[in-house]
């Protein structure tokens, strides 16, 4: 698995990242998700990322590879949930970092993110600052931001965050000219979500009410079907993008993990099919903003 340097912030992360959004089901088998686990680090997979509104997600990763502490780079999200609290306030920050530090079973948490936050909450309910005291408390790593559109930009711009999180696939370019090269100008960390586009071209009806449903109306329009495997070629072209240093896939599927590591150690697509690619969305766009 070829590992990538995170921007400036110290950390190599592996090109594909373990999204543990799945797993976080209360009612699952946990036997499955502990092998799942352990399989992903065994197969060189190095970044897990997890939230606080995964479920069971952090508490699993806790128990299942904190023994594997010293191999893994582990990221989550905070801002909101923590009872007692109100969220997206400087309490509430520090709050979830210390309950995901609990529930993760470590000392410390190599990449916590802002979930989504507005830009109005960054400028004045003080969560940056509260990152920024965690980190110096030796409790995280990396200050980081996950998040779409002007939100991510302004956080961006800030200066105060050392890696972002978006999403960034066949059907959701939009960031690919402006955002990420002024991210990698000031030395930041890129993790790529949702780069399978939620597998939108699996449904032959509109998928109404899910997440595929804005992307399988863009793909519609960029008319991508006469690809062979629009699986491969999805996660190839986000993973090898200028910029991104790891694509988080999600799955509850252990063979859909090793499908996906070999689909990665192919490399990247050629040139002429990655800019058929980036052809098809410009030519299509009409305000395609990214996802959350």
């Amino acid at each position: 698995m070829e590992l990538r340097q995170f921007g400036f912030t110290g950390l190599n992360v592996s090109a594909l990242g373990f999204g543990a959004g799945h797993i976080g089901d209360y009612n699952s088998d946990e036997k499955p998700i502990n092998k799942l686990l352990n399989t992903a680090v065994d197969l060189g997979v190095n970044l897990i990322d997890t939230a606080r509104g995964y479920g069971a997600s952090e508490d699993r990763i806790g128990r299942f590879l904190s023994h594997r502490r010293n191999e893994i780079i582990l990221s989550t999200k905070v801002g909101y949930s923590i009872p007692g609290y109100k969220d997206w306030t400087y309490e509430c920050i520090i709050a979830g970092v210390d309950e995901a530090l609990r529930l993760l079973r470590t000392d410390y948490i190599d990449i916590v993110h802002l979930h989504s936050c507005p830009a109005d909450i960054l400028k004045n309910n003080g969560v940056i600052d509260a990152l920024e005291k965690v980190k110096e408390d030796g409790k995280i790593k990396v200050t980081a931001y996950s998040g779409e559109n002007e939100n991510l930009s302004y956080a961006l711009e800030t200066g105060r965050i050392g890696s972002i999180q978006t999403s960034i696939n066949i059907a959701d370019q939009r960031n690919l000219d402006s955002l990420l090269p002024r991210a990698k100008v000031k030395g930041l960390g890129v993790i790529a979500k949702r780069p399978a586009a939620n597998t939108a071209w699996k449904f032959k009806e509109l998928p109404a009410g899910m997440y595929a449903e804005e992307y399988w109306h863009r793909l519609k329009r960029m008319n991508l079907h006469h690809h062979f495997d629009l699986q491969e070629i999805a996660l190839r072209f986000a993973a090898f993008t200028w910029g991104v240093d790891s694509v988080i896939v999600g799955t509850a599927n252990i063979d859909h993990l090793k499908q996906n590591v070999k689909l990665i150690e192919k490399g990247p697509l050629s040139y002429d099919l990655y800019y058929e690619i980036r052809n098809a969305f410009k030519q299509n766009d009409v305000s395609w903003v990214g996802q959350l």
